[in-house]
């Protein structure tokens, strides 16, 4: 046990996941820098709102590039919903990026 009385602590090493797994991971870690550089999340830690429309396109870009990658390995009920993502993100930015 540690000192902090947090229990062993356990690291995971992201290596042993699957490629699929870690493409998710890495869409949801994207979606959530890309709704707070749209301005519609708070950053974490913060009262803050940081908008940053160049950010946002990129983290965009590289999900729709993930997304496109993974279609073949998941199955059509993510696909819908990871397509949904995508245009949720794709609609806000436009709409965020134009007031």
């Amino acid at each position: 046990m540690n000192d902090n009385n947090e229990g062993p602590s356990r690291s995971m090493d992201l290596t042993e996941l699957d490629i699929a797994i870690l493409l998710k991971l890495f869409i949801n870690l994207l979606s959530t820098k890309a709704w707070q550089y749209i301005g519609l999340r708070i950053k974490p830690g913060t009262d803050e709102i940081e908008q940053d429309f160049e950010k946002a396109k990129l983290s965009i870009d590289c999900i729709v590039f993930l997304v496109e990658k993974l279609e073949d390995q998941i199955s059509d009920d993510e696909k819908g919903k990871l397509r949904s993502l995508i245009t949720d993100l794709q609609i806000n930015f436009v709409n965020q990026f134009k007031s």
